[in-house]
Formats: C-alpha cells, structure tokens, sequence
C-alpha cells in the first residue's frame, strides 16, 4: 500500500467497502512498461479498472485502450483518446456495435471465427484485423482458456479468408492468461505465431504484428517475479523465434497496470462460530464475491489482507461476504489466519485490489450499492 493510500485513510476515513487508488502508483507502472518494453505499443485493458480517471491519467501517458464494448469505446473517446489508439479487442461482439466503432474511426478488430470475420467484412469494411489463438494457460491464475481463440491452423485459414474479404490481415493475438506465472509460456505462444507468420507468407500475406495480450502480474499473497523477467522472457521469445525481423509487438496489461494501485478497505460485520467442535472462525466482511472480489471463485486469486491487530495471536478462519447468498463465500478450503483479538467493526485492507474489483461489483444484489472507487 502506498503511503498517499494509508494517509487518506487514516485521515479521511471513508464509509466501506471502497478501492481507493493511487494514481501516480499508475503514472509510474506505465512508464516501467515503456521503459522496459520499449518496442511494444501499450493497450491499456480498460475492463481491468475504467474508472474515469484512470483512463484520462494513461491517456495523458500517450498510452491506447483495449476495449471490450461499445460503452468502454465512447468511455476512451469521451477523455480525448484518439480513435486509432483504440482496439475493439473482444472476439464477441454485435455487428451494430463494430458499425459504431467503426462509424466513431475505429479501425482495429479483434477476431476469432469465420461468423466474426463475416460481421466485420460487412460492418467494418478495409479495417485491421487480428486473429486470436488458443493457449493453454498452463501457470495462470486466472486462465483464459477455452472461451477465446482459435486453434493457429484455424486462424492461418481465417487470415487467408480475412484478405479475400477485403480486410487488413494485420496479425494475430494470444493470451496467455492473467496473473501468469511460468514464463515459459510466452516462448511457447510466440513460437506459434511465429510459425503462423511463416505458413502465411506462403499465402503472400504478409503479417505486421503480434498482440501479447496480458498475463503480468499484481502482487498477491504468493510471491511473483519482477515485472523485469517478464519482460525479459518475452522479448526472449520474439528474438528466438522471429530473429532480426521483429514485428510490431501490442501489449494490453490491465492487472498489472492497476491491481498494485488499489487497497480495498472492508469492515467485519459479524464473527461467529458454526459448531461447538470447529476450530475455525466465520469472518464476515461487508464486501464479498458479489461486491467486487468476484476473483475469489474456486479461490483463484488470493487477496493479502491486513488487520489493526496484525502480530499477534492468529487463528484459522472462514472469510465470507454479507449477502444472502451461500456462494458468498471467499476463502474456505485457502489457509486464512487473522488475529484472535479481530473485533466487529474493524476495518480490513485488501491489498492489490485496484484491477478487477470494482468492474466486477454488482449493480444492487440483496441491495448493496456497487463498489465504490476514490482516485487520489
């Protein structure tokens, strides 16, 4: 947590559950990325955070916007990005909402189906388009396997038909999941789009650009490498695999831009045991799955979580939200201690919260407002 963060806290004491961010946490994850991937063209993920001033603090960087949806389209437009720093990166997407792209000077288009392909030739006629592959996500976190992409054999067709269509075959895009661990998994999915470059030469078509999607990290409860050897691991794979002809290279981190920013501050509704014979307490926060931690699924992500009474006594607890819902709950099966003396009405702070949080907080499940966020 920075300390701009534990000072408005402590001096503002606001009303939980709220993320609040620091900007310049963001100012300066973005000029680390520059300054350590200087080939690549950054495409902030908006979905990660879009807060509206987050969006307008990376536009003044110079950076562009991945974006998932006609309303995150007119969120970049409306803060004075420019309509070719934006991606409509989603491969799902309703053809009247690529004519509205298109039609706001959006020109670059993410796909991974002919059905897709076919919308786009109708609705965004000569635009840049790039094809996205299947990854396994081995290491993820956060896997995002299955639902997107394409297998490369599949994509290398679609590239062909793509220019008979009267697109631009730009390129092609992977991800190879969020909060990635092995960094092995990008030589694997360069090693792959490099070979998808060499079967359409073939095809006298020549593609300009490899998307690496996301995958850097947010520092959670376990212990990640520097932001440093990701970087290195994936300039690494473009030099083994495309040698001296390096092509132009998009990245779009979102957690790793934001997550670090963000402390999510929560107070303890109840405490309570379930059985004489449990050593385990229930810990009830005001902020569960619904109001934003939905990254708790299967307790995928592993929140750090600080206490008033930190360095003392612990104990095994149960963590759970507030609704009336019994999937509510956040950590049941992860080792989770928190002090003995913990007391209804003492605030948690969540760390790493600013990506993911807020985006994913319901509109009013049971009646709890949605997830507020404070720009500092």
């Amino acid at each position: 947590m920075s300390a701009k963060i534990a000072r408005y806290l402590a001096e503002q004491q606001p009303e939980t559950p709220c993320v609040v961010i620091d900007l310049d946490v963001i100012t300066d994850n973005y000029k680390t990325m520059k300054r350590l991937l200087p080939l690549a063209q950054i495409f902030y993920a908006v979905k990660a955070n879009p807060a509206p001033e987050i969006v307008n603090v990376l536009n003044e960087q110079g950076s562009s916007f991945d974006t998932a949806s006609r309303g995150e389209i007119d969120l970049c437009l409306g803060l004075g990005a420019q309509p070719e720093k934006i991606s409509f990166g989603n491969t799902i997407k309703k053809e009247r909402d690529i004519a509205y792209a298109y039609a706001k000077g959006v020109r670059l288009f993410a796909f991974d189906s002919e059905a897709e392909l076919q919308k786009l030739a109708k609705a965004a006629p000569g635009a840049k388009v790039y094809c996205r592959i299947l990854m396994e996500c081995s290491g993820a976190e956060w896997p995002l396997s299955r639902k997107f992409g394409c297998a490369p054999e599949m994509a290398t067709d679609l590239l062909v038909k793509a220019r008979e269509l009267g697109l631009d075959a730009y390129g092609i895009s992977f991800h190879v999941g969020s909060q990635q661990t092995d960094l092995d998994q990008w030589d694997v999915a360069v090693g792959r789009a490099a070979a998808m470059f060499s079967a359409l030469q073939k095809a006298n078509i020549d593609l300009r650009m490899v998307n690496i999607g996301g995958g850097f990290p947010a520092r959670y409860r376990a212990a990640v490498r520097p932001v440093e050897d990701y970087a290195e691991a994936v300039m690494s794979a473009m030099q083994k695999h495309f040698g001296n002809n390096i092509p132009e290279i998009i990245i779009e981190p979102g957690r790793s831009m934001v997550g670090d920013a963000g402390v999510l501050q929560a107070e303890v509704v109840l405490i309570s045991e379930k059985d004489y014979e449990e050593d385990k307490r229930w810990i009830y926060l005001d902020v569960g799955k619904f109001g934003g931690l939905a990254e708790t699924m299967d307790e995928a992500i592993k929140y750090k979580l600080v206490t008033p009474h930190d360095g003392g006594a612990t104990g095994p607890v149960i963590l759970a939200g507030p609704t009336c819902d019994s999937a509510d709950i956040l950590y049941e099966k992860t080792d989770y201690q928190m002090p003995i003396n913990l007391a209804v009405g003492d605030k948690i702070e969540i760390h790493s919260t600013g990506a993911y949080t807020t985006s994913y907080s319901s509109v009013n499940f049971n009646g709890f407002p949605p997830l507020r966020t404070i720009c500092i």
